[in-house]
């Protein structure tokens, strides 16, 4: 069984383990674009059955698993708001983009051939479900660089509970102290830096807080930052 850690007031090393011995990925918005590809679904869909959504609530939504969107949506408009409705027209919205090729973020190939070709091992934890994030990155081009996925039907307890890291940790049989882990969001630094990662932040929607920023080994621009950070140290 998976032993949580305690999530308050979490602390990582400021700088990254002096042996990495794996990397542990994000996908939504850190390895491919999608969050924004959600947040236009998610706007059109509100504006096209009269429930137009401000900024402030889809960005609340980044980063966190579907039951919770889904919650917060029915408590922010209310009973009326038709939820079912709202979900089966951005989702095909949303697949509509997908099927068009959605871009990669920047520097992720740079980043994932650089990893691979160092011998490190890479995983996967991602809030979303089984068999659509292994879909997602078979369209991306991106399946076959991961040992390990780990994805929200496979956990109990999603981001920002440390559950989903230390699933992957467990199954690539690497303590976490010398695992690296890469995120956008902020319930997906919390979930990372509360499993005992050296956390990396690249930001896609959501800027870091003080909070995060105190919290990651690293905030960085992009993911070819972080690849050449891996080089110059390496």
């Amino acid at each position: 069984m998976i032993q949580p850690l305690r999530q308050s007031a979490p602390s990582t090393p400021s700088t990254l383990p002096d042996t990495i011995r794996a990397v542990i990925f994000d996908m939504d918005g850190t390895l491919i674009d999608t969050e924004a590809a959600h947040r236009r679904a998610f706007a059109q869909t509100g504006d096209a059955i009269g429930w137009p959504m401000s900024d402030a609530l889809l960005l609340s939504m980044v980063g966190i698993h579907r039951d919770e969107n889904e919650r917060m949506l029915s408590r922010h408009l209310g009973p009326d708001f038709p939820l079912a409705q709202f979900y089966a027209d951005s989702d095909a919205l949303f697949e509509a983009a997908v099927d068009s090729g959605i871009p990669l973020r920047p520097g992720a190939l740079l980043l994932l051939d650089h990893l691979r070709q160092a011998g490190i091992p890479m995983a996967l934890a991602t809030s979303t479900a089984a068999p659509y994030a292994q879909q997602r990155l078979e369209k991306s081009g991106l399946l076959h660089y991961f040992d390990v996925i780990v994805t929200r039907s496979d956990v109990e307890r999603p981001k920002p509970h440390p559950e989903p890291y230390l699933l992957a940790a467990q199954r690539l049989g690497i303590d976490p102290a010398h695992i690296v882990a890469v995120e956008d969001s902020h319930a997906g630094v919390r979930s990372a830096v509360a499993a005992g990662m050296a956390t990396v932040m690249v930001p896609d929607l959501l800027p870091p807080t003080e909070e995060l920023v105190l919290a990651c080994a690293q905030v960085l621009p992009s993911l070819t930052d972080l690849r050449d950070l891996l080089l110059a140290t390496g």
